[in-house]
């Protein structure tokens, strides 16, 4: 079940909102719960063991690790235990196919036979894992208190607003939000409105990009000639970011609904003017979650400037890895992690220097080029596809009839719009609008927007498959 689909928007979410407000303060999580758990379940009944049993074990670790105490070596070793077990279960649905694939000649080389096992990947499993990792080191460093009803700790990991493609939450930021069930009038029209802008974001202007997008990534990368290139790489570049960040509202927007403060997930990336403030900006909580529970664990900037380039450039690879069990998330993290590196080696001092514009344009040259690698089938596509970018490539100035028809005016406007939206211009100006004219408006736009899903085709959100 998806945001954009008939059966959420017209059936489950009404439903939800009519059982919830009309239940007592008390029965409301466990609404939610049970909703939660259905709209998991939903096309894919088995996940839901998966979820299940990973909160099960934690739940009763967390308790292990609050009642250890000061005997710290039972704590390490609870959290140990979890943490394997939480990443053990990412690693063999994930990366198990993958990692088999590329051990194959080794196995040959000894006789071995074996073949690649096709594990079907529980949606969002790379989300709640790393929500769940978060609570139990938050227990074991007495940042957070234990959570000693199960079914509010299972609410806190299977909430289906951020479920299946984050943002990822602390349970710090919603410890409170947990116990708060009271109806708020203030926070359902913003939680609203801010849905709306998701949702026209993904209907509007995602999904619009996706259907040149996916013809030209179609196409064999050698027959791409560079204006075609350079034109499907800004679109991904559009799409990504308005199909995530889409997501990421309407994930916000409804949680604030049901009276929960989810934390920001994007900040204007685009308008960034260097590799390092990009990922202050992008997937928020995903870079926040590295650096706290990987990047500073390994000693962040602290061991001199080797071993901070070598911990910068460990937690770009993982993140990479995180993203999908291919080589060219891998080469994608390896990218974005030299990147960081050589601007924390000096390169950043100059980017600094540079006018905005200047350095704003040397942060999107970086950036597209690394969207192609993230979007490309494989890293020899990929690399055809770029070279063809820059002239060097076979098919630089071949014509290219395939996207004739999805190249028109509205479509090269829409693009451009885009372009515009991604920079933070046009908030100031919404912020004078009265109250009640911007509810108008959202209301408006939502059905709208709701009409328009249901004509369009049907287009999964990028992150489901992480």
């Amino acid at each position: 079940m998806v945001f954009t689909s008939a059966v959420f928007l017209g059936v489950f979410l009404p439903l939800l909102v009519a059982v919830y407000f009309l239940a007592n303060e008390k029965a409301r999580p466990y609404v939610l719960l049970l909703f939660s758990l259905l709209f998991y379940a939903w096309g894919e009944p088995s996940a839901v063991v998966v979820m299940l049993v990973l909160m099960v074990l934690n739940y009763f670790l967390a308790l292990g690790i609050a009642a250890a105490g000061g005997r710290k070596r039972l704590s390490a070793a609870l959290l140990g235990l979890g943490v394997c077990a939480d990443l053990g279960a990412l690693v063999a649905y994930k990366y198990i196919g993958f990692i088999v694939s590329n051990l194959l000649p080794v196995f040959h080389l000894f006789g071995i036979k074996m073949e690649v096992p096709e594990v079907a990947l529980p949606i969002g499993i790379s989300f709640y894992v790393f929500q769940i990792i978060s609570y139990v080191v938050d227990v074991r460093r007495g940042t957070v208190a234990v959570q000693r009803n199960p079914f509010k700790f299972m609410l806190y990991v299977s909430l289906f607003p951020q479920l299946i493609a984050g943002p990822i939450v602390r349970y710090e930021t919603i410890a409170q939000d947990i116990e708060n069930r009271k109806a708020d009038f203030e926070n359902i029209v913003a939680g609203f409105r801010r849905f709306t802008i998701g949702l026209a974001k993904k209907v509007f202007v995602a999904d619009v990009m996706a259907a040149a997008v996916d013809v030209i990534f179609a196409a064999k990368a050698e027959t791409i000639p560079f204006f075609y290139c350079w034109l499907g790489a800004i679109m991904y570049t559009l799409q990504i970011y308005f199909d995530f960040s889409g997501y990421s509202d309407m994930a916000i927007g409804l949680g604030r609904v049901f009276n929960f403060r989810f934390l920001e997930n994007f900040d204007h990336p685009y308008a960034s003017r260097s590799v390092q403030e990009f990922w202050r900006r992008w997937h928020i909580s995903l870079s926040s979650w590295f650096r706290d529970y990987l990047y500073i664990p390994l000693g962040g900037n602290r061991k001199g400037k080797f071993r901070t380039y070598v911990n910068m450039f460990t937690v770009f690879l993982l993140c990479g890895i995180w993203h999908g069990a291919a080589w060219n998330f891998v080469v994608w993290g390896i990218y974005h992690g030299l990147g960081i590196v050589i601007e924390r080696a000096g390169l950043g001092n100059l980017v600094k220097r540079l006018p905005k514009v200047a350095g704003n344009l040397y942060l999107m040259l970086f950036v597209v080029i690394g969207w192609v690698l993230f979007r490309a089938p494989d890293l020899g596509y990929a690399w055809t596809y770029i070279c063809n970018m820059f002239g060097g490539g076979s098919a630089a100035f071949r014509s290219f009839t395939p996207l004739i028809e999805f190249i028109s005016l509205d479509k090269l406007v829409l693009m451009a719009v885009g372009i515009v939206a991604s920079y933070p211009v046009f908030e100031p100006m919404v912020r004078r609008i009265p109250e009640t004219v911007r509810i108008f408006f959202a209301m408006l736009l939502f059905v709208v927007a709701f009409m328009f899903s249901m004509t369009s085709a049907y287009s999964p959100f990028i992150y489901f498959r992480f």
